[in-house]
C-alpha cells in the first residue's frame, strides 16, 4: 500500500498563514548567502582545512516593523486576536504559533511550509525539533511517505536524515547542498549539559576538531518546534539558543505558551469541518443493588428483524464441580437467573420482565433495572480490565464487520500501566495476565461471529491465529535492541527485556504494512510512549487500562485516534457525505459514559481558551468578512447592527453570551434574517457569531452502547417501493460544454470592476535611522541594542527590486485555474492596464487575486452550461444494508409504519416533524430516508438526496422524490455551495424524467409536510 496525498484547503491555508507573514522578503541568491563551513576558524585565518562554501539560509531583509505588519494582516484576515508586538524570546526574534488540532495533519503542514518558504523566499535549511524518538520516527516516516507527491508539486525533493553525532558527514551535506535540506532532531540528544554533555557540544577529531552545533548554527537554520509544549523547560531552551535560528515556528494543538498566532484550527473548527473522526464512548459504570450481591453486567441490548429484544449479560453460574465461574449470555423475556446460574442463591427473583431497545435498560420482576453498561456486585480492577478488555473486542469486531467490505482495516490501541501486565518475561510464553485475558475474550466472541453465514470477512478472521492478532509497542534499549518496561526502567532493574523488535518497527516505522489486511495485528498494546506525536489513520478504538492519570488528559488519549482512516488503496475516507459515519473513534473508558464525556469536554473546552466568549460589539467591529468580491471589514456601524439583532432576537444572554435559542434555530434552519444592510453577508455574519465560543458547540461524543443496527421491515419488500427505487437509482455522468470565450469575458468583467474588482497592495519596506547610544555594553552590542532608533519611514519598492525574480505568470494562473494557458493568455491581454500594472507591485498577491476571480466565474459557467448522461450502471438495493451505521433509537421517536426501517433518526425538529405527518398521511404508501451511499455527483461534490417517498395512485400521478426538508425556504438561508448542488439535483432529474428514465419523478425543497403536499397535488 502507498499512502496518497491531496492538496486541501483547510491544509494550504495554514501553510500560507506561515508564509505571508515575511511578504517583501527578496528570494535570496544563493553566490550572495555562500559561507565557510567553519566560521571559528576563519576569524583566525586559517584556510587550507576549509571543505569549500556551503549555503546558509538568507537573513531576514524586511524590518520588524514589516514582520509585524504582515503578522497583524495575517491574524486580521483570520479574525484572530491581533499581536501588539513581535513576542521575542532568547532563542529567536520571530517566533510563530500554528494551532492545529490533533489529526488534522500538522506534520504534512509545516512540511509543506519548507517547501513553500524555498519556493518564495530561498531559505532551505530547516530543523524539526521533537520531544521524543516516537515523534521523531512519525516525522521521518511523514517525510519519506510525503516525496513523491512534494515532487509532483514543487519539482524537487528535500534532504531529510535524522540527527546523529556517530554520523556527521550528513550534517556536511546539510551545509554544502544548495537544495532544501531538513534535520530531524529529538531534544534529548542536545539538552544534556555538564558531565551529561552531548557530543553535538565537543570539539570532536572525527569532524575536523569542529563542534556540530557550530556548523549547524552557522546554517541560521529555521527552527520548527513540533509539540513545543513539551519543550519549554528551562534546560531546553537554553539549548535551542545554540542554534542561532533565524526564526522558529511551533506547531501543536495544545500551545502552553503563546507567541505572535498566525493560524487556529482548533478542535471546534477540526469537528464542525469533519476533519477529525467522531468520538463515541463506551462506559461502565459501578452501581450498588440494594439488599443483593449479585453479580451483573449488562453489555448490551441487542435488535434483529422479527424477533423481540435481547440482553447480553454477565453472570455467575455454578458449574458441576462446585466451583463458579463468570459467563455471558443472551437473555430474553422470562428468563431466570437462578435457573440459568445452576441455583445460586443471590440470584433468586432476577426474572427478566422487559427488554427495551429504546431505552437501553433491562428490567427484573423484582424491581431491579440494569442500563447498559452498568455492572453491580463484586466488580473489582480485575474484573473492570477484564470488561474493557471484552468491550474493545466487541466495539472491533463491530467496526470491522461494517467497514471490511469497504477495504478499511480496522486497528484498537491498548494504554496500559506497566509492561509486565502484558509480556511477563518471567514465564515461558511471555503472556501477561491482559495478554491471556485479551486471547480469552477474544476467542469466545470469535466463535460467535464464525457461527455466523460465512462470508469473506469470516474467511478473513479464519486467517488469523489469535496470538499473532496483537502485538505490543514499547520503548527500546539501545544496547541490547530488546523492549524495555519504562517503570522496570525508572526502579534500575534489567529484568523485562524482549528479543522481539519487529513490533517496534512494525507499529512506529511501518504504517504502511500495518494497515494492510496481509499484516495480522489488529490489537496494540502501548505504555505512555504512544500517547503523543504517534497515530495510525486507522485505530478505531482506544482502551485505558490503566489507573487515572491527572496529568494526561482525555484529550490526549483519544487523540491517537482522531485521524481519518484511509484504505486498502491509501486513498483518505474523507467524503464529506459520509465521513463520520465510516470514521467514528470508540473509547472505552474505566469510568462511567456521563464521567468520561465532562471530563473530554472540559479538556476540550479549557483548550479553546483563544476563542472569543461574547459577542459584544468590541468583537465584531474590525472583523473580516470573506465575500466573493473581496474582504468586508465590519465597520462600528455595522457591528453595531449585528450585535442589536442577536439582543433583539434573544440570541445572547445578559453578559452577552450566545443564548441556546440561537444554537436551535440554527439547528432548525429558523433563524432571523439579518437587517437589509447585512442581508448579502449573512453567511459571514453568522460564521462570526459561531466563533463566540459556548459550551453548546462543543463536540457532540456519543454513548456507543446505545447505537444498533436498524433491521429493513417488510415496506421494504412493497411493489411500490421497488418501482420508486428503479426509477430514482440510476447512475449518470455530467459533462460541462464549457465555453472559453463566456469565461474570458466574465472573468475580465470582474477583474476589471471599479469597486470589486482586482486590488492589491503594494509591497513596501521600512528605513530606520538611528544613533549610538553614550554609554553601551559589549553584549548590548552584540544584540544589536546600542542603538536608538530616532526615525523610520515606509517606502513602496522599485521595479528593480524585483528583476531579478522571473515569475511564470501564465503558468502559475494556469496552474491555480486548471486552464489552459491560452485561455489564460487571452483574460490577462483583457484587463486594463492599470489593474495588469498592479502585477509588479507585489507579483504574489496578483496572482492569488486573479486565480480566485477567474475560478469564481469559472464555477458559475460550469453549472450554467452542466448537463447530465445517464449511464448503464444503477445503485443496487444493497446500499440499504452493506455497511449499515448503527443509530441510536432514543433518538427516534416511535416504531413507524411506512418507512423502510422501523426507525429514523431525524437530524432537527423540522426532519422529526415532517416524518411524524408523513408516517400518518393516508396519501403516502411507502418513504426512505436515503443512504448516504446514494448521491448525485457534481463538479462542487457529491450531493445526497434526503427522502424517496411513493403517493398513492388515487392520490397523485406521480410518484414524488424530495431532496431535502429545510426550515427554510429563503435562498439567503442556503449557503451558496448547498444552492448550487440543489441546482444540480433540479438538472439531474430534469434530464431522467426527459429520457423516461425516471418518468413521474419530481424533485423540489420543501420546509414541511404542509409544502411537500401543495408541491404534489
Amino acid at each position: 500500500m502507498k499512502l496518497k496525498f491531496k492538496t486541501q484547503a483547510y491544509q494550504t491555508a495554514a501553510v500560507q498563514a506561515v508564509v505571508d507573514c515575511f511578504k517583501g522578503q527578496p528570494p535570496a541568491s544563493k553566490e550572495a548567502v555562500s559561507y565557510r563551513l567553519d566560521p571559528g576558524k576563519a576569524k583566525k585565518g586559517v584556510e587550507d582545512l576549509f571543505l569549500g562554501n556551503a549555503f546558509r539560509n538568507a537573513d531576514l531583509q524586511i524590518s520588524d516593523a514589516a514582520v509585524l505588519e504582515n503578522i497583524q494582516a495575517v491574524q486580521h484576515s483570520q479574525n484572530l486576536p491581533i499581536s501588539e508586538a513581535l513576542v521575542k524570546t532568547k532563542v529567536s526574534r520571530f517566533n510563530l504559533d500554528v494551532e492545529m488540532e490533533t489529526g488534522t495533519g500538522k506534520t504534512y503542514v509545516y512540511i509543506k511550509t519548507i517547501f513553500e518558504l524555498n519556493l518564495r523566499y530561498g531559505w532551505s535549511k530547516f530543523i524539526i525539533v521533537v520531544p521524543s524518538i516516537a515523534i521523531r520516527e512519525g516525522v521521518y516516516k511523514s517525510l519519506q511517505i510525503t516525496a513523491d507527491h512534494f515532487l509532483e508539486s514543487y519539482g524537487k525533493k528535500a534532504r531529510f536524515f535524522i540527527y546523529n553525532s556517530k554520523q556527521l558527514h550528513q550534517l556536511e551535506s546539510f551545509s554544502s547542498d544548495a537544495g532544501i535540506n531538513v534535520m530531524v532532531i529529538n531534544v534529548q540528544a542536545f539538552n544534556a549539559t555538564g558531565k551529561d554533555n552531548r557530543r553535538i557540544y565537543e570539539a570532536l577529531d572525527d569532524f575536523q576538531s569542529r563542534k556540530p552545533i557550530d556548523v549547524i548554527s552557522a546554517n541560521q537554520p529555521i527552527l520548527i518546534l513540533d509539540e513545543p509544549q513539551k519543550m519549554e523547560g528551562g534546560k531546553t531552551l537554553d539549548s535551542l539558543v545554540n542554534f542561532k535560528p533565524l526564526m522558529v515556528l511551533r506547531y501543536s494543538a495544545t500551545h502552553r505558551t503563546t507567541h505572535n498566532k498566525v493560524h487556529r484550527l482548533d478542535a471546534l473548527d477540526a469537528y464542525n469541518q469533519k476533519l477529525v473522526k467522531k468520538i463515541a464512548v463506551r462506559g461502565i459504570s459501578v452501581k450498588g443493588l440494594a439488599g443483593t450481591n449479585a453479580y451483573l453486567y449488562l453489555q448490551s441490548i441487542e435488535i434483529s428483524p422479527q424477533k423481540p429484544p435481547q440482553a447480553r449479560v454477565e453472570f455467575e453460574q455454578k458449574l458441576a464441580g462446585g466451583n463458579i465461574k463468570r459467563v455471558v449470555r443472551k437473555l430474553g423475556k422470562g428468563d431466570n437467573l437462578f435457573d440459568l446460574s445452576n441455583g445460586l442463591d443471590q440470584y433468586k427473583g432476577f426474572v427478566v420482565a422487559d427488554i427495551s431497545a429504546i431505552t437501553d435498560t433491562l428490567s427484573f420482576v423484582n424491581g431491579v433495572d440494569l442500563g447498559v453498561g452498568d455492572a453491580s456486585g463484586d466488580v473489582n480492577e480485575a474484573a473492570l480490565r477484564r470488561i474493557q478488555i471484552r468491550e474493545t473486542i466487541k466495539a472491533h469486531f463491530d467496526k470491522e464487520q461494517a467497514l471490511f467490505a469497504q477495504g478499511i482495516k480496522v486497528l484498537s490501541l491498548f494504554f496500559i500501566d506497566e509492561v509486565a501486565k502484558y509480556r511477563d518475561y518471567a514465564l515461558a510464553d511471555e503472556k501477561g495476565e491482559y495478554a491471556r485475558i485479551f486471547e480469552e475474550e477474544y476467542n469466545e466472541y470469535l466463535n460467535e461471529v464464525l457461527e455466523l453465514e460465512e462470508t469473506p470477512y469470516t474467511r478473513y478472521l479464519k486467517g488469523i491465529a489469535t496470538e499473532k492478532t496483537h502485538n505490543g509497542y514499547f520503548s527500546i534499549d539501545k544496547k541490547s535492541k530488546r523492549l524495555t518496561d519504562p517503570e522496570v526502567a525508572k526502579r534500575g532493574e534489567n529484568a523485562g527485556l524482549s528479543d522481539d523488535v519487529d513490533a517496534y518497527d512494525l507499529i512506529l516505522k511501518d504504517k504502511e504494512k500495518l494497515l494492510s489486511f496481509d499484516e495480522p495485528t489488529r490489537f496494540i498494546f502501548s505504555h505512555s510512549a504512544l500517547r503523543e506525536g504517534w497515530d495510525n489513520p486507522n485505530v478505531f478504538v482506544i482502551c485505558t487500562l490503566k489507573h487515572s492519570d491527572n496529568t494526561v488528559s482525555r484529550r490526549q488519549e483519544v487523540g491517537r485516534g482522531l485521524r481519518l482512516a484511509v484504505n486498502q488503496h491509501g486513498e483518505r475516507m474523507d467524503h464529506p457525505a459520509i465521513v463520520h459515519d465510516i470514521n467514528l473513534l470508540t473509547v472505552v473508558a474505566s469510568e462511567s459514559y456521563k464521567d468520561f464525556v465532562a471530563a473530554l469536554q472540559k479538556d476540550i473546552s479549557e483548550s479553546l481558551s483563544s476563542r472569543p466568549r461574547k459577542a459584544d460589539q468590541d468583537y465584531f467591529t474590525g472583523k473580516v468578512l470573506k465575500t466573493a468580491a473581496g474582504d468586508v471589514t465590519v465597520t462600528p456601524q455595522m457591528a453595531k447592527q449585528i450585535y442589536k439583532f442577536l439582543l433583539k432576537n434573544d440570541y445572547t444572554d445578559d453578559n452577552d453570551r450566545i443564548s441556546e435559542a440561537y444554537h436551535q434555530a440554527k439547528q432548525e434552519g429558523t433563524l432571523a434574517e439579518l437587517p437589509a444592510e447585512l442581508k448579502e453577508y449573512a453567511e459571514q455574519v453568522f460564521a462570526l457569531v459561531d466563533s463566540v465560543f459556548s459550551d453548546r458547540q462543543l463536540p457532540e461524543v456519543g454513548d456507543d452502547r446505545k447505537p444498533k443496527k436498524n433491521p429493513l421491515n417488510d415496506n421494504f419488500n412493497k411493489h411500490e417501493f421497488k418501482e420508486l427505487w428503479s426509477r430514482i437509482n440510476r447512475k449518470a455522468a455530467y459533462s460541462v460544454a464549457f465555453d472559453s470565450d463566456e469565461l474570458v469575458k466574465k472573468a475580465v468583467a470582474a477583474i476589471n470592476a471599479k469597486d470589486a474588482g482586482l486590488r492589491v497592495t503594494p509591497l513596501q519596506y521600512t528605513v530606520e535611522r538611528g544613533q549610538q547610544v553614550d554609554e553601551i555594553s559589549f553584549d548590548a552590542m552584540k544584540s544589536g541594542d546600542g542603538f536608538r532608533v530616532g526615525e523610520t519611514r515606509t517606502e513602496k519598492y522599485k521595479q528593480s527590486v524585483q528583476s531579478a525574480v522571473r515569475y511564470d505568470l501564465i503558468g502559475k494562473i494556469a496552474e491555480g485555474t486548471q486552464l489552459t494557458r491560452r485561455t489564460v493568455t487571452a483574460i490577462l491581454k483583457a484587463i486594463n492596464a492599470a489593474v495588469f500594472a498592479q502585477f509588479k507591485t507585489n507579483p504574489e498577491s496578483f496572482i492569488a487575486e486573479a486565480i480566485r476571480f477567474i475560478n469564481e466565474q469559472k464555477a458559475t459557467v460550469i453549472i450554467e452550461h452542466l448537463a447530465y448522461n445517464p449511464i448503464d450502471d444503477s445503485y443496487g438495493l444493497d446500499i440499504f444494508t452493506d455497511g449499515q451505521i448503527k443509530q441510536d433509537f432514543s433518538k427516534a421517536g416511535d416504531k413507524l409504519r411506512h418507512h423502510v426501517y422501523d426507525y429514523v433518526v431525524t437530524d432537527s425538529n423540522v426532519e422529526r416533524q415532517f416524518v411524524q405527518e408523513l408516517d400518518v398521511s393516508s396519501d403516502v404508501v411507502v418513504y426512505a430516508k436515503l443512504p448516504k451511499g446514494f448521491f448525485i455527483p457534481t463538479p462542487i461534490g457529491n450531493y445526497n438526496p434526503d427522502w424517496a417517498i411513493s403517493f398513492k395512485a388515487g392520490a397523485v400521478k406521480h410518484i414524488y422524490f424530495v431532496a431535502e426538508t429545510k426550515g427554510s425556504m429563503s435562498s439567503m438561508a442556503l449557503r451558496p455551495i448547498e444552492d448550487m448542488k440543489i441546482e444540480c439535483a433540479r438538472k439531474f432529474f430534469a434530464e431522467l424524467n426527459k429520457r423516461h428514465v425516471a418518468e413521474n419523478v419530481r424533485y423540489d425543497v420543501v420546509n414541511s409536510f404542509e409544502k411537500l403536499m401543495e408541491v404534489v397535488k
